[in-house]
């Protein structure tokens, strides 16, 4: 199974969307038995979000693929292995595991300082250790790729991916990455939920992008697929692509993502520089990034 169940909304209330707030540990047990029973078997969790990894571990995660993010080494920090060292242990503790699938550098800039070279030899004696199958870096765009030492290899690599925001394969990055044999999770499929909300209630700040929103009513409209399909439709399609991280708030959404997951975008003339993939809806460009980058949506 491609999906992988993001855990972030098990932790913290998350997602412009989201209009439940944390989810119940109650819930959490019901899209476990749910993820489990339609073949999902990894999750995706991080230090910084919030009781997430204490939730899991309340859950129960043996069996599970687990996949953590370590968040940035504090200032002052002298000992740089014994901190990620520290942090792994207290996450395996929290999760009730001894070994993760993977760990993922949350500030992979963190490379570039002078702590760099201790913090990939101490990813990698993690792995040498049996501590974890993967290291590798979380990224906010492909551009941070290219900022990274071609000395340094990772065996996984999130970032972000969807109909919206396309860096990922235009930039090449993805083919690269597949071509290396690196893992390659994919997030932010549906924008926090941005793609997936109706006109009406997608906040007023977004409104500069509306021939964005126009464009995108209009194919929906002409392909007859819902919000949901298409998003989904687009990221499952690319086959550099591993793994496709959701969140979810409800055992509701979680069966809306197993039906929709099947869908495919229909052959329409294909894109000159996607020539493989189905035909996506010609955007106003370019995008700006204050639009595919959630993190900027706080100063619109």
């Amino acid at each position: 199974m491609k999906i992988v169940l993001g855990t972030v909304q098990f932790g913290i209330e998350y997602g412009i969307a989201n209009q439940t707030g944390r989810v119940q540990l109650e819930d959490v047990h019901n899209i476990f038995q749910l993820a489990t029973s339609n073949g999902v078997d990894t999750l995706d969790t991080a230090i910084a979000y919030g009781d997430s990894e204490s939730t899991l571990g309340q859950v129960g995660v043996n069996g599970w693929s687990v996949v953590t993010k370590l968040s940035a080494i504090p200032e002052g920090c002298v000992d740089v292995a014994g901190w990620v060292e520290a942090q792994i242990d207290d996450s395996l503790k929290r999760l009730g595991i001894s070994q993760l699938h993977g760990v993922l550098l949350h500030r992979p800039k963190q490379l570039l300082g002078e702590h760099g070279k201790s913090l990939y030899e101490a990813l990698q004696h993690l792995k040498v250790q049996g501590i974890t199958r993967k290291v590798g870096v979380s990224v906010y765009a492909p551009e941070e790729l290219d900022m990274l030492p071609g000395t340094m290899q990772f065996d996984l690599v999130q970032a972000p991916l969807n109909i919206l925001d396309r860096r990922l394969v235009e930039s090449g990055w993805a083919k690269k990455l597949k071509e290396q044999g690196t893992e390659l999770h994919v997030r932010s499929a549906f924008l926090q939920g941005l793609l997936l909300m109706p006109a009406g209630k997608r906040p007023e700040k977004f409104e500069r992008w509306n021939s964005v929103w126009s464009e995108w009513s209009r194919w929906l409209g002409e392909t007859g697929l819902t919000p949901l399909q298409a998003c989904l439709g687009y990221v499952m399609a690319i086959k550099e692509v591993d793994k496709v991280v959701v969140g979810v708030d409800s055992i509701t959404q979680l069966k809306e993502i197993f039906a929709a997951s099947h869908s495919t975008l229909p052959s329409l003339p294909s894109l000159p520089s996607l020539p493989s993939l189905p035909s996506l809806p010609s955007w106003p460009r370019p995008i700006h990034t204050d639009l595919i980058n959630p993190g900027r949506w706080s100063d619109l």
